[in-house]
């Protein structure tokens, strides 16, 4: 896992100009190429759909990268926390899925997004009043971190703190504005920036501390933000991470609900997966299939991460199954 960025494009955008996962980064130019492992069988061929459905991560691949609030030491008051963690508690995949879809398919802002959440929710019940004072509330240069921050700035308001949102731009950016107080509290992503502080301390090929399990994922996170002074919230339900979907008519036809299912049933030659174009290489996306799922592809579509023009193979019968993120908002209507 490395940094978040995004470019706004679909629910959760291109997310590729720093890499979302270890299985993400930069959108490539199209093509197909072959496999590092390809597979005897005939494979599943690809099959036209307007409707995308993830298939589940049976054997969990992808590491916990669960939303959460990231606060400086210095304001992390139980008051400001509890607050924050409303959020949290209000927001599970269904729910993140439909507000991603309300700023990037519906285009409504982030702050109307989140002020109709936090409305049907109810998320500014119950919270108790603050010491208060003046706080920045960061956001990363996506929509999805932008809504998150205008719900953040929401329960901090009805805490009794004067908000302001800040859009800041990428984790190189905003991680040491979050640590020296330039801003105050962030959405952040569990696994991602406990890779960040690790790589950070550790060099670029340190041991991951991250993992399928949330709770192994928050004692590497908690211990690396003591560090930089900085405390985190409790973690949501709703997690972004690598994800693999197929078209709703391609899951009938071949009766596949699982990335295990995939393997067993699909690997073989006429089976095109999609992704950028570092896929075949990385952990968390192609390599980690073989290695985890024994899945191979008779083909790797090179496109992009999680952004139009995979999910634009998919639905046009030109891939198989393809890279997406588990809160994008081409999975609401599933």
């Amino acid at each position: 896992m490395r940094a978040r960025t995004r470019l706004a494009v679909g629910a959760v955008g291109a997310l590729a100009a720093a890499g979302l996962l270890t299985g993400c980064g930069d959108a490539g130019s199209s093509g197909t190429e072959a496999p590092q492992s390809a597979a005897a069988g005939a494979g599943c061929a690809p099959i036209a759909g307007d409707k995308l459905v993830v298939l589940m991560d049976d054997r969990k691949l992808q590491n916990t990268d669960n939303i959460l609030p990231a606060i400086n030491a210095k304001v992390a008051k139980p008051e400001l926390i509890a607050a924050l963690d409303k959020v949290s508690g209000a927001l599970d995949m269904t729910k993140l899925i439909q507000l991603n879809k309300s700023v990037d398919v519906d285009r409504k802002t982030p702050k109307v997004a989140a002020e109709e959440f936090a409305a049907t929710n109810n998320l500014t019940s119950g919270i108790a009043k603050g010491p208060g004072g003046a706080i920045v509330i960061g956001a990363g240069n996506f929509s999805e971190s932008q809504t998150l921050a205008e719900l953040y700035r929401i329960v901090a308001t009805a805490a009794g703190y004067q908000v302001k949102v800040q859009q800041i731009g990428n984790r190189e950016l905003y991680a040491p504005a979050l640590q020296s107080g330039e801003i105050q509290v962030i959405p952040e992503y569990a696994a991602t920036m406990a890779e960040y502080y690790n790589t950070k301390a550790n060099g670029p090929n340190a041991t991951p501390v991250s993992s399928p399990e949330l709770n192994t994922t928050m004692t590497a996170l908690k211990t690396l933000g003591e560090k930089n002074g900085v405390v985190f919230g409790t973690p949501a339900a709703a997690q972004t991470q690598n994800a693999f979907a197929v078209t709703q008519a391609f899951a009938d036809r071949y009766a596949v609900a699982t990335l295990t299912d995939l393997a067993k049933k699909c690997s073989g030659a006429a089976t095109v997966l999609a992704g950028p174009p570092e896929c075949p290489q990385r952990p968390k996306c192609q390599a980690g299939l073989i290695e985890v799922y024994d899945f191979k592809a008779g083909s790797f579509s090179s496109l992009d991460a999680g952004g139009p023009q995979t999910k634009n193979a998919l639905k046009t019968g030109a891939a198989s199954v393809g890279l997406v993120f588990s809160s994008d908002a081409a999975l609401a209507a599933s």
